[in-house]
């Protein structure tokens, strides 16, 4: 795939489902090229909008700069001629920069912002690393907005007007009046993605709220599941919809809720459940116990 133009890459990502691979390990817990490429080329083998690389789900956090590169390159080299791949940007504005210019050179489609790590930060700060790191690339970015980097409707307004490759938001919030400010101060001039943890569910109230697409977790082991409910929620079937949540969702996120971290662990133990081997997380999250994996392999199997 060609690189998109930044408004290009927001009408694509908005239109469908979007989610955010897991990053495999071996034994050593060192990056597995082998197994990470088998399963992106599985993922892009659905109708999903965009793969991003090395992201949340994905243990980018637990990546050196080098390593998130290497991924990002893999990512590029094994599917970006059928998916658009996102790469992150991470840390302070100077490593987000660096990131985000390696991501360009790397051939990604666009580019995510995390947070800054490890301090608290004021709304004008924020518009400056933004702006920063959207000045040092032509990809279109995507800001997410959650822990130390919770952005008000008037800095997400601000940083809109200033940077024309800013061509998101993703909420890993969830307050309704925040969202709404947002909209309706903002409108459509973005896109604006659900970045909950297991968005499936908030994914049909965010809707009204102009959140037509979200990181779907869920993809990474349950590819048809999730497109199902996705297109349920786009159609706002509330009756499947719910109907989907009692079925698997709300179970698995009572194994999910049992200790910290588990939001990452469960999509690693979802895939060898369905017999993909998703390996092991690195710490310093932990692993599902093998009750727990045997339970959720259980409810994988309803819905498979």
């Amino acid at each position: 795939m060609t690189l998109l133009p930044p408004d290009a890459l927001a009408d694509r990502l908005k239109a469908g489902l979007l989610s955010f691979p897991v990053t495999h390990f071996d034994a050593d817990l060192q990056f597995d090229e082998a197994r990470y490429r088998e399963h992106l080329a599985w993922q892009a083998g659905f109708d999903v909008a965009g793969l991003f690389a090395a992201g949340g789900t994905g243990e980018g956090f637990s990546l050196t700069p080098a390593e998130i590169d290497r991924v990002v390159r893999v990512a590029v080299d094994e599917v970006a001629d059928r998916v658009p791949v996102i790469a992150p940007a991470t840390g302070g504005t100077a490593v987000s920069v660096a990131q985000a210019q390696a991501a360009q050179a790397a051939g990604a489609s666009g580019l995510l912002l995390f947070p800054p790590y490890l301090t608290e930060a004021s709304q004008r700060g924020l518009v400056e690393h933004i702006s920063a790191v959207c000045r040092a690339t032509d990809l279109g970015v995507i800001v997410y907005s959650r822990a130390n980097a919770v952005l008000t409707d008037a800095t997400v307004a601000e940083v809109a007007e200033r940077n024309p490759n800013l061509i998101g938001l993703k909420d890993g919030i969830g307050d309704i009046e925040q969202m709404t400010r947002t909209y309706a101060r903002v409108g459509d001039r973005l896109i604006y993605v659900g970045g909950l943890p297991t968005a499936e569910t908030f994914a049909l109230p965010l809707l009204q709220l102009g959140v037509t697409t979200y990181s779907s977790a869920l993809y990474n082991f349950l590819p048809e599941f999730a497109l199902r409910f996705y297109a349920a929620v786009r159609a706002q079937d509330r009756t499947a919809v719910y109907q989907m949540l009692n079925d698997f969702v709300i179970p698995y996120l009572d194994i999910r809720d049992r200790a910290k971290g588990y939001a990452v662990s469960i999509v690693k133990a979802g895939l060898t459940a369905v017999g993909r081997d998703g390996g092991r997380v690195r710490p310093p999250l932990s692993d599902l116990t093998d009750a727990e994996l045997a339970e959720l392999a259980a409810l994988v199997d309803k819905v498979s």
